[in-house]
This record gives C-alpha cells, sequence and structure tokens, in this order.
C-alpha cells in the first residue's frame, strides 16, 4: 500500500492507494502519530484504497477519536463502503 501525507495550514491530506492490512496498518497508524500534533483536521482520500481489514478499521477508529469530528473519508468506493456499512462503521465515520 502507498501512503501519501501532505500538511497543510493545520490539515493532514492523506490518500491512501491500495490494502489496508495487518501488514500496514502499523504503519499508516504510526504516521498519523507522528503528524497529529498541531492538527486540525484529517482528509483521508479512498479514492485508491481497494481493501480494508479490522486492523484497517481499528487505526480508522483510532484517528476518528484522535481528531474527534474533525475527521472524514472521502471517494470510498463501493466494496470499501459495504465493509464500512457491514461492520457498523458507516455510522461512526464521516464519509462523504
Amino acid at each position: 500500500m502507498n501512503i501519501d501525507l501532505i500538511k497543510n495550514d493545520g490539515a493532514i491530506y492523506v490518500t491512501l492507494d491500495g490494502r489496508l492490512d495487518t501488514t500496514n496498518a502499523p504503519k499508516f497508524e504510526e504516521l498519523l502519530s507522528e503528524n497529529y500534533a498541531d492538527a486540525q483536521s484529517l482528509i483521508i482520500n479512498c479514492e485508491k484504497l481497494a481493501y480494508v481489514s479490522s486492523a484497517g478499521l481499528r487505526v480508522l477508529l483510532a484517528a476518528q477519536k484522535k481528531m474527534r469530528d474533525s475527521m472524514k473519508l472521502t471517494n470510498v468506493c463501493e466494496l470499501v463502503m459495504e465493509v464500512f456499512e457491514m461492520t457498523g462503521f458507516a455510522d461512526i465515520l464521516t464519509i462523504e
């Protein structure tokens, strides 16, 4: 999976490309943790995210808790949205 992270004016913009699973969720979590300090918002572009596992869901939930109501997911594909809906995460996460 490729993770592109850009910080700009208190916002963190992340683009995920590939599969967010057990093998790379810790790397994603660490990258987010290193950049939370002065962030006011977190926008995660999921356009190229093909799959998310329970480990990936855990990282997204932790990010949501850390950022409170200032995190949103954009461009979520149908397959990933199905996972969010089946797990109840569609009701927890802000998805646009």
